[in-house]
């Protein structure tokens, strides 16, 4: 039953960096080749879609890692202390995403180009900067996670 929860826990980490590693390489770049207000738009749409999905994600990602280490803390494996620092590293994901990221794509995601303020862009392009440093994060987390379970 461990193996199930550490690989199903590996999987949906692993699954949800791919999806953020996507958003940096493909979708943000697609986006912005778009005329203005055809960016613009699909930028709010790709906020109100991911921001719906994704804190569920993060969440359930954080829950079974913390799972995951309650129900293998008395293996001798090494592996716990790597358990830890992963979780630690989601919990600040989620901290930096509520308190950087989020109220920039609550902002995003309402807009159009009737109502989007001038700094359309530069807000955007500072919630790609906090987005950098997020998936590093949880990229840190997914490797941890990967060598826990040896």
């Amino acid at each position: 039953m461990l193996g199930t929860l550490e690989v199903a826990t590996v999987v949906l980490v692993g699954l949800m960096v791919g999806v953020e590693f996507s958003v940096v390489l493909v979708m943000n770049r697609v986006i912005d080749a778009l005329p203005e207000d055809s960016a613009q738009q699909a930028h709010a749409h790709g906020g109100r879609m991911l921001g719906a999905v994704m804190p569920v994600w993060y969440i359930g990602s954080l829950v079974l890692v913390a799972v995951w280490a309650v129900a293998g803390r008395h293996d001798p494996d090494p592996g716990t202390s790597l358990l830890v620092t992963a979780a630690a590293l989601l919990v600040l994901s989620v901290i930096m995403s509520l308190l950087l990221l989020v109220p920039i794509n609550n902002r995003n995601k309402t807009w159009t180009p009737e109502n989007r303020p001038a700094d359309w862009r530069e807000q955007l392009d500072r919630w790609a900067r906090y987005h950098y440093g997020r998936l590093a994060l949880i990229t840190a987390a997914l490797i941890l996670l990967a060598a826990a379970r040896g």
